[in-house]
């Protein structure tokens, strides 16, 4: 891979921005194709996203990805916000058009549903939803699972009033049961996410009976450090499909290096094992 005066070029917004995996992730994707581009970490302050994102037509960059603390507040600084991402109330992907606009969109619902049906045999007609949690992330599945048609998802988080909130903001099918109540909501479920950050490296765990959940439920836990977690060990341990978070942090990248390079990218064994080597 050569660059030249032609480059495309594209990155990744945060503070901080090093940990991110994106800059790997596209890397062996611009390698693979042999793609004359660049993406890379661009450490931006809170108080200067504004400005940054302004700069990006007149620097040459076809866009963007935003990670922590920049996804909310990019959906005020977009000139365009598709309908998802502004349901999600996040923007992760930016692309610079034909006309220097900045169109936000949110790919975290896509690349969760991707990675749910790369590695299982999950259907949206297979049964009720349990999320944990009532973050960003968790908003964002919510919005998948009620895109694809899932007619019940339920929302236990540790703040009550946040799931009530959000179950308030979604609709549809979307409610919200009591924390102290997780394990019993499993009773008729067909999936099961943890979108908190327990039982993450580092993290408390996360304390959940399986016992009620049915032994076909798909259990998929959307950290992947460490990528088998206490929930998907215990879930694995008594017959149940499970997802680790790797594939989504993967897929979610799809759309953006599609839009930026020209190029649909695929998730492969070898890209998996490729970003592993990055997270050890």
């Amino acid at each position: 891979m050569t660059l030249t005066g032609k480059a495309r070029l594209a990155g990744v917004m945060g503070w901080p921005v090093a940990h991110s995996q994106s800059p790997r992730l596209h890397g062996y994707w611009l390698s693979q194709h042999d793609v004359d581009g660049a993406y890379l970490p661009l450490a931006v302050q809170p108080d200067d996203l504004a400005v940054a994102l302004r700069a990006l037509p007149a620097l040459g960059f076809r866009g963007v990805n935003l990670t922590l603390p920049h996804k909310e507040r990019a959906v005020e600084l977009c000139d365009e916000v598709s309908e998802p991402a502004r349901r999600i109330g996040a923007v992760n992907t930016i692309v610079v058009d034909a006309d220097n606009r900045l169109v936000g969109s949110n790919t975290d619902a896509f690349g969760f549903l991707a990675n749910l049906r790369d590695a299982s045999d999950w259907r949206a007609d297979a049964g009720p939803a349990v999320l944990l949690g009532a973050g960003g992330a968790s908003r964002a599945v919510a919005v998948a699972l009620s895109d694809a048609g899932v007619e019940s998802i339920a929302i236990a988080n540790r703040t009550a009033r946040r799931a009530e909130a959000l179950a308030e903001t979604l609709g549809g099918a979307v409610h919200a049961v009591p924390w102290a109540a997780r394990s019993d909501a499993l009773a008729d479920a067909a999936l099961l996410v943890n979108t908190t950050t327990l039982g993450m490296r580092g993290q408390p765990p996360l304390e959940l009976d399986l016992d009620a959940l049915p032994t076909q439920a798909v259990v998929n836990d959307i950290v992947y450090a460490p990528l088998e977690t206490p929930l998907l060990a215990a879930a694995r341990a008594r017959g149940n499909p499970a997802v680790d978070g790797l594939g989504m942090l993967l897929h979610q990248a799809r759309p953006g290096f599609e839009a930026w390079f020209g190029v649909r990218p695929e998730v492969t064994p070898a890209l998996r094992d490729f970003v592993l080597g990055g997270l050890n």
